[in-house]
């Protein structure tokens, strides 16, 4: 099932690497006009994410993040436990004023404790990027606690409507600033669709619940997935083979 992973990223245009940086920033800040709607639109991810802490009233729970970005989804997170996150570029969250809310920080998730458990593990906009998709879902059903929930929210990549979607936004937005194609960069980041997604997350995970930003998967703009009761044989046996 899993012969494409762990997935080889194509490579930049010297002309969009040397602007990668700065403009992933940028985007993911909200900072021109494009992505900030884009932002106001991913909103409904962020909510979904956080929706579950509305009733915890008072409890404490732990949260693993996984792909934290700009650590824009504590915008939406009560303070109601430790939190922890992956995230391997530094420069997004250096800055960031919800950085003393962070307990620990990971570049990669292999380097979270193997006892470590966590009652939510999150993850926004991110697994669409994941070359190692599958390692990466099976280590967080490893660390997830007895009852917890994992809470995954992406673009709906691969269907029609999102494609026309950032076509019409963030990718003319590129084209008229840098005149670029702004595909080749959506390529480059956005390596797996929402399809394979499921399907990943359908291997792991015994329970899953999804809800749509649109009238149907295929025809949305985002997606949310709730994970419980991870498949931990299956876990355990990928995780083992992903060190070898």
């Amino acid at each position: 099932m899993f012969d494409k992973f762990p997935k080889t990223r194509p490579r930049l245009p010297r002309e969009i690497e040397v602007i990668y940086t700065m403009h992933y920033k940028s985007n993911r800040e909200g900072q021109t006009k494009a992505s900030f709607l884009a932002q106001r639109m991913e909103s409904w991810l962020h909510n979904q994410v956080a929706k579950d802490l509305g009733n915890l009233h008072g409890l404490r729970k732990t949260t693993l993040e996984v792909g934290a970005g700009t650590l824009n989804q504590l915008q939406y997170e009560l303070d109601v436990g430790h939190y922890d996150i992956v995230e391997p570029f530094r420069d997004l969250y250096k800055e960031s004023p919800f950085l003393e809310r962070v307990r620990n920080v990971y570049s990669d998730i292999s380097e979270v404790p193997g006892n470590f458990l966590y009652d939510r593990i999150t993850s926004v906009a991110t697994f669409e990027h994941i070359c190692n998709l599958p390692e990466v879902v099976a280590r967080c059903g490893l660390f997830l606690a007895d009852k917890g929930v994992m809470r995954v929210a992406i673009p709906s990549e691969g269907t029609f409507l999102w494609t026309l979607g950032w076509k019409m936004t963030t990718g003319l937005e590129f084209k008229i600033k840098y005149g670029l194609d702004y595909g080749l960069l959506m390529k480059y980041e956005h390596v797996n669709t929402a399809k394979e997604i499921q399907g990943v997350l359908e291997f792991f995970f015994e329970d899953i619940e999804c809800k749509v930003f649109g009238l149907s998967k295929s025809i949305s703009l985002y997606q949310f997935y709730t994970c419980r009761n991870p498949r931990r044989k299956k876990c355990l046996e990928y995780a083992d083979q992903s060190k070898a």
